[in-house]
C-alpha cells in the first residue's frame, strides 16, 4: 500500500504543501559541498597574467569526464594554452596536463588559444577537444585521443583567418543514419560573423568543406546538439535581438535556414564583468532541446538577469520563454553565464537537468564592491519545478580575476555533464591573490552535486514578462567575442518586436 507523504511545491510567491504519495518530507538545507582544484597555471610567460584559467566546457561519456579550458589568460584574447582536466572513474580523482603543439609554449607555432570545446565520438572511440588557435591567423582545430589523457597535435578544421566561438559535437547513437558524424561549429568574423559548419565522418582526422545556412545566417556562441534520431540542432545568439537556431537533417550535408527561438532581453552586469550573454544547449535522450541564456524579461526595469530557457523537439518551433525560478523576481540577484546539462538517461517529464551559473546577491553593486558567487539549481521532471538556488563556490571580488580587454574574466561559457546519472559542474574559481600572483583555477565538487528530490520545489508556471521588458543597456554587437570588430549599425537587421 502507498503511503501518502507530504512535499512541497511551490511558486516564489506562494508554497503550499501538496499531498503526493511516496516521496518524503525533509526540511530543506543549503548544499555542503568540497570542491576539487582540477588544475593550475604554471606558465610564466610575459604576456599572460598568472595563475589564472577561464572558461571551461566539459563532457562525458561512460564513466570517464573530460574539460578543456584557457590556461594563463592574456588580455588580448585567448590563453598561453588549453588546459585539460580528465576523470575516468565518475569524479573521484582527475588528471590534468596542456595540449600540445598549439602555442609556442607547448610546441606550436601559434602565440595564444581560446575557446576549449569537448566532444566524445563513440564510433570511433576518440576524445576531441575543439580550439581557436590564435597567431597569424585564427583557425579551428582539433586534438584527438582515445583515453582523455595523451593528445596528439592540432587537426585542422578550417584555414579560415578569421574564426571565432567555436564548438563541437558527436553523433553518438548507434541506431542514428549519422552515427559517428562530428559537427563543427564556429562564425567567420571576416564576413561579419557568417556561421560556419564542418563535418568530420573518420573521428576527426578530417573535416568537410566549411558550409553556411540556407539563410546565411549570422550569430556567435552556436552550441549544437544532436538528437537520437541523427537531426543536429544549433541553438545559437543571433546579433539582431534574438536568439536563433538552425538544423540539419542529412548529416551536414546541409543546413536550414535559422529561426527565431525567441527575443533576447538583457541586464549588463554590474562592475564591468566579462559575461557575454551567451547560449547554453543541451539535449534529452528523447531528443527534447533546451536552450538557455540570461535575460531580464521577469524584472521590473531590467534591474537583473534571471536565467531563462525555451524548449523545442524540433527545432523548429520553440516554447514560451520560462524563467528558472532560482529566487523571486524581486530579490536582488543577478543571475548569468549558465551552463545546462541533462542527463543522457532520462527525457520528458522525467528528464533530470542541472544548471550552473554565476552570480550577484546584490545587482546594484561597483568593481570594488561586487560579490560574485557560483551557484547550481537542479530539477528532476523536465524543467517543470526546480529546486532552490544554492551556492557552491565563492565570494569572489572581481579584483581577484585576470582583465580582459572586456572586463574582468571568469567564463563566457561553463560546462556541466553528468556521469552515471551524477552532476558535475566545472567553473573558474578565484582566491585573493598573493602580490601580483593571481589564484584563478578550475574547480568542481568533490562529490556529484546533491540532488535533493524530496526538496521543496519552485515552480515559474505563474510568472509574467513585464509588459514592454527592454535590455537596461544599449546593445553592442561585434563581429568577435574580444569585443574589437563593432558591427555597424547600418548592418543590424531590424527587430519586428521592437527590442
Amino acid at each position: 500500500m502507498s503511503v501518502p507523504k507530504y512535499s512541497f511545491i511551490c511558486s516564489r510567491a506562494l508554497c503550499r504543501v501538496v499531498l503526493t504519495a511516496g516521496i518524503v518530507f525533509t526540511t530543506f538545507a543549503q548544499a555542503q559541498v568540497t570542491l576539487t582544484q582540477l588544475s593550475e597555471d604554471t606558465f610564466t610567460d610575459t604576456p599572460s597574467q598568472h595563475a589564472t584559467e577561464v572558461e571551461p566546457s566539459t563532457f562525458s561519456y561512460g564513466s570517464t569526464m573530460v574539460s578543456a579550458f584557457q590556461v594563463a589568460r592574456i588580455f588580448g584574447g585567448g590563453g598561453a594554452d588549453i588546459g585539460f582536466a580528465t576523470s575516468t572513474n565518475g569524479g573521484v580523482s582527475w588528471t590534468n596536463g596542456y595540449l600540445p603543439g598549439i602555442t609556442i609554449y607547448q610546441g606550436g607555432t601559434n602565440s595564444a588559444a581560446s575557446d576549449a570545446a569537448v566532444a566524445y565520438d563513440a564510433l570511433h572511440n576518440v576524445w576531441l577537444i575543439s580550439t581557436l588557435p590564435i597567431g597569424n591567423n585564427t583557425s579551428v582545430a582539433v586534438s584527438r585521443s582515445t583515453d582523455g589523457l595523451t593528445w596528439s597535435n592540432p587537426i585542422a578544421v578550417t584555414g579560415s583567418s578569421s574564426a571565432d566561438k567555436n564548438w563541437i559535437v558527436c553523433d553518438n547513437k548507434a541506431t542514428s543514419p549519422f552515427y559517428g558524424h562530428c559537427y563543427s561549429e564556429w562564425d567567420d568574423t571576416s564576413q561579419g560573423d557568417l556561421v560556419r559548419m564542418s563535418t568530420s565522418t573518420d573521428g576527426g582526422q578530417t573535416w568537410g568543406p566549411a558550409l553556411g545556412t540556407a539563410g546565411q545566417d549570422y550569430g556567435i556562441g552556436g552550441v549544437p546538439v544532436v538528437k537520437p534520431s541523427g537531426t543536429v540542432i544549433v541553438p545559437i545568439l543571433g546579433f539582431y535581438g534574438y536568439v536563433t537556431a538552425f538544423t540539419s537533417i542529412n548529416g551536414g550535408k546541409s543546413w536550414t535556414k535559422a529561426v527565431n527561438v525567441a527575443s533576447y532581453i538583457n541586464h549588463a552586469e554590474a562592475g564591468n564583468l566579462r559575461s557575454a550573454g551567451l547560449i547554453s544547449s543541451a539535449v534529452d535522450a528523447a531528443g527534447k532541446v533546451y536552450v538557455m541564456w540570461p535575460d531580464c524579461r521577469f524584472r521590473t526595469n531590467c534591474l537583473s538577469n534571471d536565467i531563462v530557457y525555451s524548449k523545442s523537439t524540433t527545432g523548429t518551433t520553440w516554447s514560451a520563454v520560462k524563467r528558472v525560478p532560482i529566487d523571486p523576481v524581486t530579490s536582488t540577484v543577478d543571475h548569468f553565464i549558465p551552463g545546462i546539462g541533462v542527463d543522457p538517461a532520462t527525457s520528458g517529464s522525467t528528464a533530470h537537468i542541472t544548471v550552473v551559473y554565476y552570480y550577484y546577491p546584490m545587482a546594484n553593486c561597483t568593481a570594488s564592491t561586487c560579490q560574485l558567487d557560483v551557484g547550481f539549481v537542479t530539477s528532476s521532471d523536465g524543467g517543470a519545478t526546480w529546486t532552490a538556488g544554492k551556492k557552491i563556490a565563492g565570494p569572489m571580488k572581481l579584483a581577484w580575476l585576470p582583465v580582459s580587454d572586456n572586463g574582468p574574466m571568469v567564463a563566457d561559457y561553463i560546462g556541466v555533464s553528468y556521469v552515471n546519472g551524477n552532476p558535475f559542474g566545472v567553473f573558474a574559481n578565484a582566491l585573493a591573490p598573493t602580490g601580483a600572483t593571481l589564484h584563478e583555477s578550475m574547480y568542481t565538487t568533490k562529490a556529484p552535486l546533491p540532488v535533493s528530490y524530496d526538496a521543496p520545489r519552485f515552480s515559474s508556471a505563474d510568472d509574467k514578462p513585464v509588459p514592454g521588458a527592454k535590455s537596461d543597456h544599449k546593445m553592442k554587437f561585434f563581429y568577435d567575442d574580444e569585443g574589437h570588430r563593432p558591427i555597424p549599425r547600418s548592418r543590424w537587421v531590424p527587430n519586428p518586436e521592437g527590442q
